[in-house]
């Protein structure tokens, strides 16, 4: 019997902003993978929703309770539409997006929050090919693409785009913004 890989920790930045997701509200894992934030968001008593064409890495979590999986492939289904929509009619108290880009998305993420909901999201940016994958234009982030993707939509409380060198040297962005007009405590 094949030995289980160790989960990956949670991201430092989504572990930095999860407090500010309304306590017990819904969270949205897009691209899920192995669950670690999801894992991470169950943990802190949200009913949490994942994500993902491939559900094997978030197996073990099936059934269990204010836990629901979807498998969905939102880059190739076939809808046959050119707009993709998240396969749920639940607003989420927050929803984030690690190490994954399909661009048509950003409109369908920023309507599925709720009013005062929170997006983290932080992934590979424009000069990440020296580093190797992903290398390709389509799945790297242009300078400032996030901040224009919420820009007139969210509230952004940070946002970081530059070089990392943990868990491996990368170029990335992240930011975390809110929904509303409200002012965010400082």
């Amino acid at each position: 019997m094949p030995t289980p890989h160790p989960l990956s920790p949670p991201s430092p930045w989504v572990e930095r902003f999860a407090p500010l997701v309304r306590a017990g509200g819904p969270v949205l894992d897009l691209a899920c993978g192995g669950g670690r934030h999801l894992r991470l968001f169950h943990r802190r008593g949200h009913p949490v929703v994942g994500l993902d064409r491939d559900l094997g890495g978030v197996a073990d979590l099936e059934g269990g309770a204010n836990v629901t999986l979807i498998q969905a492939d939102l880059e190739n289904g076939d809808s046959g539409s050119h707009t993709p929509s998240l396969p749920t009619a639940g607003r989420f108290a927050g929803i984030v997006v690690t190490n994954y880009l399909h661009r048509p998305l950003f409109p369908a993420i920023l309507a599925a929050l709720e009013p005062g909901g929170v997006l983290i999201y932080e992934t590979f940016a424009d000069g990440n090919a020296r580093f190797g994958r992903p290398s390709s234009p389509d799945f790297l982030l242009r300078r400032g693409e996030l901040l224009e993707a919420v820009r007139g939509t969210l509230q952004v409380v940070a946002f970081e785009q530059g070089e990392i060198s943990m868990p491996r040297p990368a170029v990335v962005q992240r930011i975390c913004a809110v929904a509303g007009d409200d002012p965010l405590p400082l």
